[in-house]
């Protein structure tokens, strides 16, 4: 038999790096479960459906892996030119990416939107495909398991040979790190791709924007969702302050499609937008590190959705 120290160390596994994407119809868990596993908040998250407008990239690192998350817009029935260009987003992202995980809510039966997503990606043989049910924490135990068999089944009728099927609760923080570890394994052998510390590649205006967006989406009407756009003109540090006491100050426009449109976000007195730059300042401070002055002003581009210029102005 041979002696201990005569045996070879274990060999160690080879780092992966690469890319994963979590579909699914709006709404279903996504921005949530990438905030959840990057361990800080990267994707907006609303209980609006179709408000993950960019891909975002949420970076998570680990000692054998990095994981590159990518947070694409909900795949939907498009009725605006800005509909049919987030479906292109979804496919083009689809065709590059090493993972697919396809995110279904718990507490809401599989429907035409599910099966619509779950075709499309029948189409997409070679990327291997997780299904992951998500807010297990809204349903009881008997209500899960009627899911799983459900999106087994959703497999089979399809042709879609599950890589795995996961159960997990971003918000209850249950099976998180699980969902990580089943993703890194269908990844390449790579060197990291991106360094050690960064959380996303989005640029800082872009995701300031964003958590603008995201605050103005707070207990609006039902149709004003889709209708609000952030740009950020400019960020700068204010002139003359002293080194211990800095101040950026960022001046950012937010822009709706009707005249009609601007008491809702500008609210009595100004209390909605006041309201608004509160919430997201806190966020945006907490992003960047340092203390902010937010101006904003609410401005009409009128029908931005459907108007190709607009569009472009505004980022898509």
């Amino acid at each position: 038999m041979a002696r201990m120290s005569d045996r070879s160390p274990e060999p160690t596994a080879p780092h992966r790096a690469g890319f994963a994407c979590f579909v699914g119809r709006p709404n279903a868990g996504k921005s949530t479960l990438t905030n959840a596993l990057v361990g800080t908040k990267v994707a907006i998250t609303s209980n609006r459906p179709q408000t993950t407008r960019h891909t975002v990239r949420g970076i998570v690192h680990r000692p054998d892996a990095q994981l590159v998350l990518v947070d694409t817009p909900g795949l939907h029935k498009p009725r605006t030119l800005l509909g049919e260009r987030l479906n292109d987003v979804v496919r083009t992202t689809w065709a590059e990416v090493d993972v697919i995980g396809f995110c279904l809510p718990a507490d809401q039966k599989i429907g035409p939107g599910d099966k619509f997503i779950a075709k499309e990606l029948a189409g997409i043989r070679k990327t291997p495909k997780i299904a992951i049910v998500t807010k297990t924490d809204l349903v009881d135990s008997k209500a899960l398991a009627e899911q799983l068999i459900a999106v087994q089944q959703l497999g089979q009728e399809l042709g879609i040979e599950w890589a795995e099927i996961i159960p997990v609760s971003a918000v209850g923080d249950q099976q998180v790190k699980l969902v990580a570890d089943l993703l890194v394994p269908l990844l390449p052998e790579s060197p990291p791709l991106y360094p050690e510390g960064d959380l996303t590649d989005e640029p800082e205006m872009v995701m300031v924007a964003e958590l603008i967006r995201e605050a103005a989406l707070e207990g609006v009407r039902d149709e004003l969702p889709h209708s609000i756009a952030v740009v950020v003109e400019e960020m700068i540090p204010r002139e003359n302050r002293p080194a211990d006491k800095p101040l950026l100050d960022i001046h950012a426009n937010v822009y709706i499609e009707r005249p009609s449109q601007k008491g809702i976000i500008i609210g009595p007195k100004g209390s909605r937008l006041k309201e608004v730059g509160m919430k997201s300042r806190k966020h945006i401070e907490a992003l960047l590190g340092t203390p902010v002055f937010l101006d904003l002003h609410v401005k009409v581009a009128k029908d931005w959705q459907r108007d190709p210029k607009q569009l472009r102005k505004l980022g898509f």
